[in-house]
């Protein structure tokens, strides 16, 4: 989209309210709101904004930034338009005041990664799949974990109360310019998925925070609380956002397909496993990112916990789904819809890509039940498992040799130190478990 193609929208429209909206290190969206008067200097990359009242951004003493957008991330919202005046958004990179690049920007750090990967030849693409627990609000509004439907996998009404919710949400994404391929009732009482169309992945990765804007949104109009977290209700599935990934050549060919190969892969798409299971300890702290992330990635409860790959085996981190053509493509299923894809789309990328420099075998594919074998099969089979806490995988992303090139050293120590300072937190926490098991007891 161009600059004048924006402005004859902005007319035709009325849109009178723009968002200028960028993304911070944990994933976040923050936005600087401007009225029509602003636009066109937005357009150019004239916003300012402070960077360092945003965490993990600037120093004080250096904290202009400026925002410059993405015209191709333009979209109308259909859900703020008031009285025949709409709004609309943008999704920009963080430049620094001379022009260049700002290294803590994650959009940023996701380009760099997407260029080295064009130096080899590949563009990539992504599909995410974000589960979400739609959950009542009391009487003050508050959210709570009470469910608002008793239904269950693929359950199709009356039990699925929040299907009104999810039509809502699926029509809004529609109007934005999403292609929804499907949606449904996931495991878990509350739990859903609605699933989009893949695309390059920075374009994937803007779809996934906007995803999550829409969702959350949507769901409060209905009176209910949208939320991403991996593990709200203990006993429970939790919340995953399988990453499904592949490599294009240059000429538009799929660079993960090889007919004669009996699994139908290429060698490059054999290389790109071996990377994600070499480097999967050393990525879990992005992908998975919270101390509640590792309540998720725990046997039992259909997540991932070890690091293995088949072509069918959902017990393992990476599965091949069975499409094949332009649909060859890698699962990698640990990630969890709480990350900042935009890091952890760069963090697999790499991988993968470590795989393909190297020239890796991977392990042998695992086809059993992985929950189903005792911890000494597992050993003997040389199946190890994902970081147990967010404070080992903390310890892995430091001993990852492709971490701080993928991230970049701002975003590498700024992440590092506040997800330190949040395990410290958390490791300090009196919890409410502690009191009702200790409490009388001593």
């Amino acid at each position: 989209m161009t600059k004048d193609e924006i402005l004859e929208i902005v007319e035709r429209e009325k849109i009178n309210f723009f968002r200028m909206q960028f993304i911070d290190v944990n994933g976040f969206q923050k936005n600087v709101a401007i009225p029509r008067s602003q636009l066109e200097k937005a357009l150019d990359g004239g916003i300012m904004f402070d960077g360092s009242s945003i965490d993990g951004f600037a120093r004080i003493n250096e904290s202009d930034m400026f925002l410059k957008p993405d015209f191709n991330t333009f979209v109308v919202l259909p859900w703020r338009n008031k009285d025949g005046i709409a709004a609309a958004r943008l999704i920009c990179d963080v430049h620094l005041p001379d022009g260049s690049p700002y290294e803590g920007c994650p959009r940023v750090a996701l380009k760099r990664s997407l260029a080295a990967a064009k130096e080899m030849g590949f563009t990539m693409n992504i599909g995410t799949e974000a589960e979400f627990f739609l959950f009542e609000r009391d009487e003050d509004g508050n959210s709570s974990t009470v469910t608002n439907d008793t239904a269950g996998y693929f359950s199709l009404d009356p039990e699925d109360l929040g299907n009104d919710c999810r039509r809502e949400i699926i029509e809004t994404l529609e109007a934005m310019g999403f292609e929804i391929e499907a949606s449904h009732h996931e495991v878990a009482e509350g739990q859903h998925e609605i699933n989009f169309k893949y695309s390059d992945a920075l374009t994937a990765c803007d779809n996934t925070v906007t995803f999550k804007w829409v969702v959350k949104a949507v769901a409060r109009k209905y009176g209910l609380h949208a939320t991403f977290m991996p593990k709200p209700i203990f006993g429970i599935n939790g919340s995953g956002m399988h990453t499904n990934q592949s490599l294009f050549n240059l000429d538009g060919t799929n660079a993960f397909e090889d007919t004669s190969d009996s699994q139908g892969l290429s060698e490059v798409a054999y290389q790109y496993i071996a990377g994600i299971i070499k480097n999967a300890r050393g990525f879990a702290a992005v992908t998975n990112p919270l101390v509640n992330s590792y309540k998720r990635l725990v046997p039992g409860y259909e997540a991932p916990v070890y690091i293995a790959w088949s072509a069918s085996n959902r017990s393992s981190l990476v599965r091949i789904p069975a499409s094949r053509g332009l649909g060859t493509r890698v699962e990698v299923r640990n990630p969890d819809p709480t990350c900042n894809p935009y890091l952890a789309v760069a963090m697999m990328l790499n991988s993968g890509l470590d795989g393909i420099k190297n020239k890796l075998t991977p392990p042998a594919s695992v086809d059993v039940n992985i929950f189903a074998m005792t911890p000494d099969e597992k050993e003997v089979a040389g199946i190890p498992s994902l970081p147990g806490t967010l404070a080992e995988a903390l310890d892995e992303l430091e001993a990852s040799p492709i971490a701080r090139e993928t991230l970049g050293n701002h975003i590498f120590e700024k992440y590092i130190e506040g997800k330190r300072k949040e395990w410290d937190n958390y490791r300090t926490a009196i919890t409410s478990w502690e009191l009702e098991n200790y409490l009388n007891l001593y």
